[in-house]
């Protein structure tokens, strides 16, 4: 063997011998890791059964003790009280309670059913005929034209029974409208008031009558005479009303100044203005 190998083989040895030393170490630490773990299994099964038995163990330590201080009749005296001191269960067995029987309604009386008896047929009496509730009338003036046997146009009041209703006057004028009857026109009676004039309204304001006519009341074929009998017609019909001092006349709802010719309706006129 040369220099040079006597030399090199120790450093060259070196790593395996570590690694010889480590491994042991290593083995020593493991096994001694396993009686640790294998101790405290040990420990923790001692204390789980100690647990598991703690009342077996006082009981038998406290025999242990008695036996050391008592003498050998006092022992046996114990270990008979400690056998009985076993636990009793008691079974209660319930007894079924006898059932009561529910009471039951009383039965009701059952009524006879009665056959009902047909009514006796009565007589109906004989209608009455009905009576009509007697219309309240009232007489009113209406004042109507005659001629008098010298040519002169006079006026001629007669009386008429009117139903009461709460217009009186346009009931009033509606009758004058109407014309005088048979009896009248044979005693010379006239209207001089044209055909087919009707009253369109009537209203009171103050002591003044605005009455409204259509436009018939404009054309009378008397002339002047004729337009004047008309007027005085109206006028002296209306103010027989207490209320009434004078009428304005309309036609459609306008005040005319003149009707005919020359005769004056722009103002209200009354029985003096003729």
């Amino acid at each position: 063997m040369s220099l040079s190998a006597c030399c090199l083989d120790p450093i060259l040895l070196f790593p395996y011998h570590v690694f010889v030393a480590t491994r042991r170490a290593n083995r020593k630490s493991k096994g001694s890791q396993a009686i640790v773990i294998f101790w405290l299994v040990f420990i923790i099964v001692i204390i789980s059964v100690f647990m598991g038995n703690a009342e077996t163990i006082q009981r038998n330590f406290n025999l242990f003790k008695t036996r050391l201080t008592t003498s050998p009749g006092v022992e046996e005296e114990l270990l008979m009280m400690m056998e009985e001191e076993e636990p009793v269960v008691t079974v209660i067995i319930e007894q079924p309670r006898p059932s009561v029987p529910e009471p039951q309604p009383a039965p009701e009386p059952v009524t006879p059913v009665q056959t009902p008896q047909p009514a006796p047929v009565r007589e109906r009496p004989a209608a009455q005929p009905q009576v009509q509730p007697a219309v309240q009338t009232r007489e009113r003036v209406i004042y109507y034209t005659q001629i008098s046997s010298d040519g002169q146009i006079l006026q001629s009041r007669v009386t008429r029974r009117v139903p009461v209703s709460e217009s009186p006057m346009v009931d009033a004028l509606n009758v004058l409208l109407t014309g005088p009857s048979a009896d009248e026109l044979g005693r010379g009676v006239i209207n001089l008031i044209p055909q087919n004039t009707r009253v369109i309204s009537a209203t009171v304001r103050g002591n003044t009558a605005y009455i409204n006519f259509n436009e018939d009341f404009l054309f009378n074929t008397f002339g002047v005479e004729g337009y004047v009998a008309q007027l005085r017609q109206i006028v002296w019909t209306v103010t027989e009303f207490q209320n009434i001092r004078d009428v304005q006349i309309l036609i459609e709802g306008r005040r005319l100044d003149y009707l005919g010719e020359g005769i004056w309706v722009g103002s209200p006129i009354s029985r003096q203005s003729f």
